[in-house]
């Protein structure tokens, strides 16, 4: 069997397009082009048709009505509402020890320091502790202080172990107790 030979259909398609002349090769490939167009236009209306013919989704729950926010005299009542009291700072470091203990951690000599912004009216107790214990006790400790003292923060942490043989690292705890002397008198 012979290859076709592509030079002969080649002439072969010349000649029958120049016996038919351009004008009827412009119609042809027109109308080509608009029974593909047509095809494709009901191709689309077809998806359109099984789309709407779908059952409707139904309409996500009407959520309830969001309250205002409250005023700045209310958030601010809120706000020294929430403050733990200066003269229980002591207590807050009793707490601290009981918690690490009951952690299992031992707490070296910590650093105490009290700081008073005074266009806020707060005292702040900055607490830095050296910790020595197994890495999951001492997160453990931290998390557990935040949850004892709302008006604490965790400032930061930090982890060191001097060789990879030792078993518990040392971290060291930077906590800030925000305190006030009593909550003051702010109408909402």
């Amino acid at each position: 069997m012979r290859a076709p030979d592509f030079s002969l259909l080649q002439l072969r398609l010349r000649l029958a397009l120049a016996r038919v002349g351009p004008l009827a090769v412009c119609v042809a490939a027109l109308l080509l082009l608009g029974a593909a167009g047509s095809a494709w236009t009901w191709r689309q209306r077809a998806v359109v048709a099984r789309l709407e013919a779908r059952p409707p989704v139904a309409a996500p729950p009407v959520l309830a009505a969001v309250p205002a926010p409250a005023g700045a005299n209310l958030n601010l009542a809120l706000f020294y509402a929430n403050l733990g009291q200066r003269r229980y700072a002591e207590q807050e470091v009793g707490r601290l020890f009981a918690l690490a203990a009951k952690a299992g951690l031992s707490l070296q000599q910590g650093e105490y320091k009290f700081v008073y912004d005074k266009a806020s009216r707060v005292h702040a107790y900055q607490v830095t502790l050296p910790v020595k214990g197994a890495y999951k006790a001492i997160w453990q400790f931290a998390l557990e202080v935040l949850r004892a003292a709302p008006f604490a923060a965790l400032d930061e942490i930090s982890f060191k172990r001097e060789l990879i043989a030792e078993s518990a690292p040392e971290a060291r705890l930077r906590l800030t107790f925000y305190l006030g002397d009593a909550a003051p008198a702010v109408a909402p």
